[in-house]
């Protein structure tokens, strides 16, 4: 069975886009691939986080992975703090890897050039942790959007160096990006990603919010003055999004969503997305609920833990013996 691996940054509360866009496709590709999905708690600290809430948040992320249906029983579920080889190997690939490769990087350059003068240097380095992070576990595929694309070539590239300089060491991973649902955006702003890190959240559904809330998000969502139900992502970007997102949830094609509503006004459609949303929303809040009152989570995160740093160490001396770190007979 191919492995798979990837992880969701947690500084914010989990949206639906991150439900859609990624937990959802987790819980459809544990079936067939060996699944290894980590909270990437070191990537929340780029940028400075209330350590209460950050916490709160760690937490939540853990709880909606398995309420939404991560099987600890096929997937390996862990913090990545938990497995201190992801930042020893971070640092290692941080020197086969070049300044203006980093330059490069999309989320940096629209940082830099937007005048933000408090980055900081993890902000600048994260895209080399975020490749220890894949290569450490030599997985085949790595589910990501269409954004996070180009730090999964860069990925490969960094594998592919450091294995032309010594030998096989890493598989090479492929970017797995979905069609539909990939790319949730806000309600508010449908050119813009729905984010867990927007300052304003009236275009962003959490996946904790009732349904009152969700409804009433969904009622003020910018559309247009077309008057149709069409998927135009460019003349339509609020009715397209919308029509995307019950794709993503009741797995249809965006034809069969636009055949069902193409005759429905704006004001019925959107009571329709909200229902979908909530229904769709409603057993993983229930089973959440059931999560964070119990010991289950800490239990998960033991048991992760305990597999991903048996492998995390098998990998990290392997690399240190290549490059002459090791003295020590093995």
């Amino acid at each position: 069975m191919k492995r798979m691996l990837s992880g969701i940054k947690p500084s914010g509360e989990l949206t639906l886009g991150n439900y859609l866009g990624a937990l959802k496709r987790f819980v459809a590709f544990q079936e067939d691939y060996e699944m290894f999905v980590f909270i990437a708690n070191l990537h929340c600290i780029t940028n400075y986080q209330e350590p209460s809430q950050l916490k709160t948040h760690l937490k939540n992320a853990v709880a909606l992975y398995l309420a939404c249906g991560l099987d600890p029983k096929r997937s390996t579920i862990f913090l990545q703090t938990d497995v201190p080889e992801h930042a020893q190997l971070g640092f290692i690939l941080s020197c086969y890897s070049y300044l203006g490769e980093l330059n490069r990087m999309t989320q940096y350059k629209d940082k830099a050039s937007s005048g933000e003068g408090s980055l900081t240097v993890g902000f600048y380095t994260y895209p080399t942790l975020m490749a220890a992070d894949i290569l450490m576990y030599d997985p085949a595929f790595v589910p990501v959007g269409d954004d996070q694309k180009q730090h999964v070539e860069l990925t490969r590239d960094i594998g592919e160096r450091f294995n032309n300089r010594y030998s096989p060491t890493f598989t090479i991973p492929e970017p797995l990006i979905a069609k539909t649902g990939a790319r949730i955006m806000s309600l508010s702003e449908p050119n813009k990603k729905m984010s867990k890190s927007d300052l304003s959240d009236k275009g962003v559904i959490y996946m904790l919010d009732d349904p009152a809330i969700i409804r009433k998000k969904v009622k003020s969502a910018t559309t247009d003055s077309l008057a149709k139900v069409s998927f135009d992502p460019i003349n339509q970007q609020g009715i397209s999004n919308l029509i995307q997102i019950i794709a993503a949830c009741l797995d249809q094609s965006i034809e069969e969503v636009v055949e069902t509503y193409k005759e429905t006004k704006y004001g019925e459609f959107k009571e329709a997305v909200a229902q979908i949303i909530i229904d769709t929303l409603a057993p993983i809040q229930e089973r959440y609920r059931e999560i964070v009152n119990s010991d289950e989570l800490e239990r998960v995160l033991i048991e992760g833990k305990e597999k991903a740093q048996r492998i995390a160490r098998q990998k990290i001396e392997k690399v240190q013996r290549k490059i002459g770190l090791e003295i020590k007979k093995k």
